[in-house]
């Protein structure tokens, strides 16, 4: 959604208007969805929580709640936190409607128009949306495979004129990338930051869907490792697990600034609805999150073994990626002189569409980069949706060489 939006404002909307109609009428193959697939979904498991729930609870189900979130709630994701490393003794849980929110709540307690942020470029483009929202000035900093370019960081902090607010990042199988940082990379960003002053807001909403058990352990939150002299905020969400239709999310921080938290969320909707926050709970609390998380593992690493497969098969030689360890993104790097904008404009006529490298700058500029989502892929789609793009592509490689001789 947040993609979509953010990639038609970077085109002309005539464009998109030819676009979407010459598409009309065509069953679309979407590398676009970075959400789960609808059959995936617990919907079972949902059905037998409700219907087992007694009669008080129900009605509960249907009445506000606490702003700071419903209890039980809180206790199992205490538990279900604990089990990261994350210090939720020494710190405060806060519920939010999304991690989204989570993010909303950050910017407005911390910026003012005109404040700096800075983030991984690229970056998750719904928090983009918030940072632009709110005015603020960001200042983006590369990523290679390890995680983010530490000696741009340190210059990009040497150079700025005033502290930012925050770094926003995210470490685990990170949107668009689908890379995940290095532990060695963790530290050192630690390192950095420690003593500026400058806040880590640390967005971790794919952590749970490693491929390997192995390399579960890589996954670890930096707001685990113990680090005194940096203010981590911490936040996750249930959207890639239970459903981004549960608007499930978390903020993990420390007291003061949860206090001051809890009155911008009670200023923007009150409370997380009660009906999600108990249904959430018993998913938790009655230990079915561990075994359907196996079950998406599995599922999700399938898919990203036949995309992984097909694009070796048929990708042009000049087309780079990284083999994704987890999560939903695989991004795909172009040559230089070809501009993914480009590509979509033929692709989406021929019925397949992706999001544009563009979307995910803070400038809307670098553009020689795509993401594909395999997660909401259904499997069948995946050869041929894989051909029409590869194919695409070889023709704009050729034609390229054509107009540079």
């Amino acid at each position: 959604m947040y993609a979509f939006s953010r990639a038609v404002n970077s085109m002309h909307s005539e464009d998109i208007k030819q676009l979407m109609k010459q598409a009309s009428g065509k069953n679309l193959i979407s590398f676009a969805g970075g959400m789960p697939n609808n059959d995936l979904f617990p919907v079972k498991q949902i059905d037998e929580i409700y219907n087992s729930l007694p009669e008080d609870l129900k009605k509960l189900c249907f009445q506000y709640g606490p702003t700071s979130g419903y209890p039980p709630l809180i206790k199992s994701l205490k538990s279900y936190l604990k089990e990261k490393g994350l210090p939720v003794d020494e710190n405060k849980i806060l519920i939010t409607t999304g991690s989204i929110q989570a993010i909303s709540i950050v910017t407005r307690e911390f910026v003012n128009e005109g404040d700096i942020i800075l983030t991984e470029n690229p970056s998750f483009v719904g928090a983009l949306s918030v940072f632009e929202t709110a005015g603020a000035k960001i200042h983006s900093i590369p990523i290679d495979k390890d995680g983010i370019d530490i000696k741009a960081l340190k210059s990009k902090i040497e150079t700025l004129d005033r502290k930012p607010k925050f770094l926003y990042v995210t470490p685990n199988y990170h949107n668009p990338a689908g890379i995940m940082y290095t532990p060695e990379r963790k530290k050192e960003l630690l390192e950095v930051l420690s003593g500026t002053g400058i806040i880590l807001l640390e967005d971790d909403a794919y952590s749970d869907l490693y491929f390997n058990e192995d390399e579960k352990h890589l996954t670890k939150p930096m707001k685990s490792f113990g680090v005194k002299e940096v203010e981590i905020i911490y936040t996750g969400s249930f959207s890639k697990i239970l459903g981004p239709g549960f608007r499930l999310g978390f903020m993990l921080s420390s007291e003061e600034i949860f206090e001051k938290a809890e009155t911008v969320k009670q200023a923007m909707d009150a409370c997380t609805s009660n009906f999600m926050q108990i249904l959430g709970n018993e998913f938790l609390a009655q230990h079915k999150l561990k075994p359907y998380l196996e079950y998406l593992r599995s599922e999700y690493s399938e898919r990203k073994n036949l995309l992984q497969k097909h694009l070796q098969a048929y990708m042009p030689k000049e087309i780079t990626w990284n083999e994704p360890k987890g999560g939903f993104y695989i991004w795909l790097k172009l040559p230089p002189h070809i501009k993914s904008t480009d590509i979509f404009k033929e692709t989406v006529t021929k019925g397949v569409v992706f999001v544009t490298g563009r979307t995910f700058d803070p400038a809307s500029k670098k553009d020689d980069r795509l993401r594909l989502s395999f997660s909401n892929m259904p499997k069948e789609q995946i050869e041929k949706g894989v051909i029409i793009l590869s194919e695409t592509i070889k023709r704009a490689i050729e034609n390229s060489k054509i107009t540079l001789s």
